[in-house]
């Protein structure tokens, strides 16, 4: 699924696919002038957050780096039946952004169509989940103070203008839960300077880093933190540690009170079983195996009643494996493994490209069968109908499969 904004980040952080995620930090700017404003608008999110149930830790609010409590900006709206939800109170989160605040809403995704699209078609491309922070900044405020996180991410400045920090690891490949605390930043500074809209910049995982606003003025910034959650060693034996319930040996309850040499016995049983489960399943297969258990994420279903099936696109998380297998077509995605006919090929290649399929357009190009395929997959899951909110996210943005 090609996509403007994967572009626009290869071309300008200089990649010429993901293999850069991870690597050394990286900045440069987007040459597409017009992206910025198509992802989203200072306005845009202002709207998004009035129309949204919001409720901490998803949306919160900073001072001087400093967390502010949510009674300073959420309420909750109570209906005549005395039921109540979370709110952002618009006037009180207008009066903090007048006097200078950030204001922070993770997975954005979650609630914008075009923030959704976005991450689906990185995630495709990097074949690594992904999420969209959204950073507001007004006046001369800060934000986070100094930290690390414990993915890379890449950040694109939308609007305004920010003020960072970028400095060096102080331990190599950190992690969240970790054999040791990092919490000593590192004296190396990377990078210093000002990201101005259009800018992107890389930061690996454990780099330290801090952005703010002061000594700006009156004014504001906006941008979007893409979060990559790669794997690691760690994942892959907790993986297999799953595969040992497999074995017999690994169910065994662990010898406590035999003597020395029957303690030495069953140590090295599952010592030779670990080393042999080890072998049987590689990292990769382990990668292949996250990307095909993964459920469907939210959508909206198809329901016949409600009108035909006149548009669809491929919603799973990762690009679906498909499989010719003689006078079969096997298709494994979403924790689930369908078999059609040879001659859907046509048309499941079409469907699971992951850009908008008009049905019957498509017919015209693959066969009348698309739409019969087409159906079974919208049930499965593994499609979606193309609302006219989702299509937003994808046009101007990804052509649709039938160009």
């Amino acid at each position: 699924m090609e996509h403007r904004l994967i572009r626009g980040i290869e071309q300008a952080l200089g990649w010429d696919g993901p293999e850069g995620l991870g690597g050394a930090f990286a900045r440069g700017s987007l040459t597409d002038t017009v992206l910025t404003e198509r992802m989203l608008t200072p306005q845009r999110l202002l709207d998004m957050t009035m129309r949204r149930t919001l409720a901490h830790p998803q949306f919160r609010m900073f001072r001087d780096g400093e967390e502010l409590h949510p009674r300073r900006y959420l309420h909750q709206e109570v209906s005549r039946r005395g039921q109540s939800v979370d709110m952002v109170d618009m006037r009180l989160l207008a009066g903090l952004l007048r006097e200078g605040a950030t204001m922070v809403l993770d997975q954005s995704n979650v609630f914008d169509p075009t923030m959704e699209v976005a991450c689906r078609a990185l995630q495709w491309w990097s074949r690594e989940h992904v999420q969209a922070n959204i950073y507001l900044t007004t006046n001369e405020a800060a934000g986070f103070r100094l930290h690390w996180d414990d993915h890379d991410v890449v950040i694109v400045q939308l609007a305004g203008e920010k003020e960072w920090e970028v400095r060096g690891i102080s331990r190599p490949y950190p992690m969240y839960r970790d054999a040791a605390r990092n919490d000593s930043p590192s004296e190396e500074i990377v990078w210093a300077g000002t990201m101005k809209t259009g800018d992107v910049m890389h930061i690996p995982r454990g780099h330290w880093h801090q952005a703010t606003r002061n000594g700006r003025g009156s004014g504001q910034s906006l941008h979007m933190t893409l979060g990559f959650e790669k794997r690691t060693g760690v994942n892959w034996l907790s993986w297999l540690a799953d595969w040992s319930r497999e074995t017999e040996i690994f169910r065994h309850d662990l010898d406590r009170w035999g003597s020395v040499n029957e303690q030495k016995v069953q140590q090295r049983l599952l010592t030779e079983a670990t080393v042999s489960l080890i072998g049987s399943r590689s990292p990769a297969d382990f990668l292949a195996s996250r990307e095909q258990e993964v459920a469907p994420p939210r959508h909206v279903p198809y329901v016949d009643f409600f009108g035909p099936l006149t548009s669809v696109v491929c919603i799973t998380n990762f690009p679906p494996r498909i499989v010719e297998l003689g006078e079969a077509v096997e298709v494994v995605a979403a924790r689930k493994k369908l078999t059609f006919a040879v001659k859907a090929l046509p048309a499941l290649r079409l469907l699971l490209s992951g850009r908008p399929v008009h049905i019957e357009e498509a017919a015209s190009q693959v066969g009348a069968e698309v739409e019969q395929v087409a159906k079974i997959l919208t049930e499965e899951e593994l499609c979606a109908p193309l609302t006219a909110e989702l299509l937003s996210g994808y046009t101007d943005l990804v052509t649709s499969a039938t160009n």
